[in-house]
């Protein structure tokens, strides 16, 4: 991903005025997430499960750049019907929805494919595939009304080459991918000839690290990792690139496996 213009990360670039959904904004990732997008000149509008999590992440934002608009709404992404009248309340609170950064996550895993529990299951189709549903179908309609909506969903290299202990979780991403790309198809088709204005992109990570992980394990590589402020830089810089560009792809912000 290109890294943006001084002048862009002052709020001069592609997503000044924009009003861009984040969910889970209330983790590392989120947190991160928020602060790119408010510095670049964007309205964000965070949920997450947890809401005091998201308070946080909210002041922390509007802390760090004082002016700019960040909100936080607690929304259960398990309920579609709560997650639309998530979508329907921004949009005409603030007029339009530029963007929808899926940063919803979770991870179960075994030592071996033998030992995978199903249960894990049960609860990674919740957190990584219904939600990424439920947000897509919610968001699909203002997201084409804008003259440059981009839905994003971050996955893992996993999910292109799994291993054994990773069933459940590699299958769910996936999944989650394929969701995706369908809605990618769909925004290419309702662009006809002119090409799509609106792009469902794939950022694809490693794993993710940030400051208190290094913290804990100072003596840790992390190697291919992907820090979040980095992942943040990676999801603002999606706004720069045309949406012909970026539309039905994914973009590794680490080596194919």
């Amino acid at each position: 991903m290109n890294v943006q213009t001084d002048a862009k990360a002052n709020g001069s670039g592609a997503l000044e005025g924009a009003v861009v959904a984040v969910a889970g904004a209330g983790g590392p990732a989120g947190r991160a997430t928020l602060l790119r997008l408010a510095e670049a000149g964007a309205t964000v509008v965070g949920s997450d499960a947890d809401a005091a999590r998201l308070a946080e992440a909210v002041d922390a934002a509007r802390y760090a750049h004082g002016g700019a608009t960040v909100t936080g709404d607690t929304v259960d992404l398990l309920d579609l019907e709560a997650t639309r009248a998530w979508a329907d309340r921004t949009e005409k609170e603030f007029g339009r929805i530029d963007g929808m950064v899926h940063l919803v996550g979770g991870w179960r895993g075994s030592a071996t494919f033998a030992d995978t529990d199903l249960a894990d299951w049960d609860l990674l189709e919740k957190l990584l595939i219904r939600t990424v549903q439920h947000t897509s179908l919610a968001f699909q309609a203002p997201l084409l009304r804008s003259d440059r909506g981009r839905y994003l969903l971050i996955s893992a290299a996993g999910a292109s080459k799994p291993t054994a202990g990773n069933a459940a979780y590699a299958a769910s991403k996936a999944a989650a991918e394929a969701w995706t790309l369908a809605l990618a198809d769909d925004f290419r088709k309702a662009g006809g000839e002119d090409g799509p204005r609106t792009a469902a992109a794939i950022l694809v990570i490693k794993a993710l690290v940030h400051d208190a992980m290094r913290a804990e394990r100072p003596n840790a590589k992390f190697a291919g990792f992907t820090d979040v402020k980095e992942l943040a830089e990676a999801i603002a810089g999606v706004w720069d690139r045309p949406a012909p560009e970026v539309n039905g792809q994914r973009l590794w912000l680490t080596p194919k496996p």
